[in-house]
C-alpha cells in the first residue's frame, strides 16, 4: 500500500462517521449543549449564582410572562468578578428585584404597589426611602438629611453624597423601574425557568465527563492487567468484576451515595464507580487478543517493560471499542443522575438539575402547566438520544467488517 492509500485508510473511519447524518446531528446537538454549558451565566437571563433568584409572587408563570420590577440597591458592597468568574460562578446582583404593579412618590418616600394578578383583591404596599433605592447605605446608621431641595447622606463606602430630589425621582423611574420578561416563564419558586434549564446542562455534561473519566481510569487499569497477565491476576479481577456486575447499577449508586453523602461531587464519584465494569470487560477481551500479536511479542523480545508494552503498543490498538462504550456510558450517566436527583438523593437544591426540576414540577402535569416537567424531561431525552446516535456512528465507523465496503 502506498502512502496516499495508507493515509486514506486512516481517515476512512472519520469520513464514514461524517457521512452518517444521524451521527452528525447527534454530535452537533452535543456540541451545542457543551457550548451552552461552558458559557453558562453569560447567556442566562438570571446571572445570579445557581440562577436562584426567587420571587414567590410570580411563581409558576407561563412562558412569555412580563412584570414590572423595582431595582432596590442592596445595602452591602458586592465584589465584581472578572469574565471567567462570572462565566463559571455567576455574579451576585447589586440590586434586589421587587415585582410590582405600580410605584408613586410621597415626599422622600417611594410607595410600591406589590404585584398581584388582575382581578385580585390583594393591595399590598411597601415603602422605601428614595435614597435607599438608589444608593447602598449603612444599615446601622442611615443618616439622611434634608437640605432645601437636596438630600445629604453618606453611603456604606464612606462617600458623602448630595442629590436633588427631582433628579433622584427621575433616576428611579428611568433606571430602577424595568420590565422583565421570562421567556419560558417561572418555576414554582418564581425563578427564571430558562436560566435553570441552561445551567442544568452543566450538571448533565459534568456527570458524563467525570463519571466516564473515573470509569475509564479504573476499567482500563483492571481490564488491561487481567488481559495481559492472565492466570491468577485474571481470576481475581474477573471475580471482582462479576461481583460488581451482579449488583443492579441503580441500587449500587444509591448505596454509594448514602455512604459518600448527598452532594454535587459525591454523585459524580458514585456513578463513576459503578460504570467501570463494562469498560474493564471490553478492555480485557481486546487485550487478550492483541497480546499475542507479532509486534507485542517483538516488544517483549527487545526487553521492553510490561508498562511500556501496555501503554505504547496494546492500549492504542484497543481504544476504538473503549471510545464507543464511553459514549454509551455518557448517556447512561445522565439518566442515572436524573433518576437520583428525582429521588432526592442526587444533586441537592438549589443546584439546577434536570432531574430535580422534574421532581419539583411533576405535580403540574395534571394542570395546565405540564411544560414545567416536560421541558427538562425533553432535554434529557434529546441529550441521551444524541449521545446514542454518536455512539452508533462511532460503532459503524470503527467496524472493521465495513471498512472495505
Amino acid at each position: 500500500m502506498d502512502k496516499n492509500n495508507e493515509n486514506t485508510g486512516r481517515e476512512r473511519p472519520a469520513r464514514r462517521f461524517v457521512r452518517n447524518p444521524l451521527s452528525v446531528t447527534g454530535i452537533a446537538i452535543v456540541l451545542i449543549a457543551l457550548l451552552m454549558g461552558t458559557l453558562g451565566y453569560l447567556i442566562t437571563p438570571d446571572k445570579s449564582p445557581l440562577a436562584n433568584t426567587q420571587h414567590i409572587e410570580i411563581s409558576a408563570k407561563k412562558p412569555g410572562f412580563t412584570v414590572s420590577m423595582l431595582l432596590v440597591r442592596k445595602n452591602e458592597l458586592v465584589p465584581h468578578k472578572n469574565l471567567p468568574g462570572r462565566m463559571l460562578f455567576g455574579q451576585r446582583s447589586l440590586y434586589t428585584y421587587v415585582p410590582c404593579n405600580n410605584i408613586s412618590f410621597s415626599g422622600d418616600t417611594l410607595l410600591l404597589e406589590e404585584f398581584a394578578e388582575e382581578g385580585s383583591d390583594y393591595t399590598g404596599r411597601r415603602e422605601f426611602h428614595m435614597v435607599d433605592v438608589v444608593f447602598p447605605l449603612d444599615p446601622g446608621r442611615k443618616m439622611i438629611r434634608s437640605v432645601g431641595h437636596n438630600l445629604v447622606f453618606t453611603s456604606i463606602d464612606g462617600v458623602s453624597h448630595r442629590v436633588d430630589r427631582e433628579e433622584l425621582q427621575k433616576e428611579i423611574i428611568d433606571k430602577h423601574l424595568i420590565i422583565k420578561k421570562f421567556l419560558l416563564g417561572t418555576d414554582r419558586f418564581g425563578r427564571d425557568f430558562l436560566s435553570r434549564l441552561i445551567l442544568g446542562t452543566r450538571v448533565s455534561l459534568s456527570i458524563g465527563f467525570i463519571s466516564v473519566g473515573i470509569s475509564l481510569i479504573i476499567g482500563l487499569l483492571l481490564g488491561s492487567l487481567a488481559g495481559y497477565y492472565r492466570g491468577l491476576t485474571d481470576d481475581i479481577i474477573m471475580w471482582f468484576i462479576n461481583v460488581v456486575w451482579s449488583i443492579p447499577t441503580l441500587l449500587l449508586v444509591i448505596v454509594l451515595t448514602m455512604v459518600l453523602g448527598k452532594g454535587f461531587w459525591q454523585v459524580f464519584v458514585a456513578v463513576g464507580l459503578t460504570m467501570w465494569v463494562e469498560v474493564a470487560r471490553v478492555v480485557r477481551g481486546q487485550v487478550l487478543g492483541v497480546r499475542e500479536k507479532e509486534y507485542v511479542q517483538a516488544a517483549r523480545a527487545l526487553g521492553f517493560s510490561d508498562l511500556r508494552i501496555l501503554y505504547r503498543h496494546i492500549l492504542p490498538n484497543v481504544i476504538a471499542p473503549v471510545i464507543i462504550i464511553s459514549a454509551a456510558n455518557f448517556a447512561s450517566a445522565i439518566l442515572i443522575e436524573a433518576g437520583l436527583s428525582f429521588l432526592g438523593i442526587g444533586v441537592q437544591p438549589p443546584i439546577p438539575s434536570w432531574g430535580s426540576m422534574i421532581k419539583d414540577h411533576y405535580g403540574f402535569i395534571i394542570v395546565d402547566k405540564a411544560y414545567l416537567a416536560f421541558l427538562p424531561g425533553l432535554a434529557i431525552m434529546i441529550m441521551v438520544l444524541s449521545l446514542n446516535l454518536v455512539g452508533n456512528g462511532l460503532r459503524d465507523a470503527y467496524d472493521v467488517r465495513r471498512r472495505d465496503r
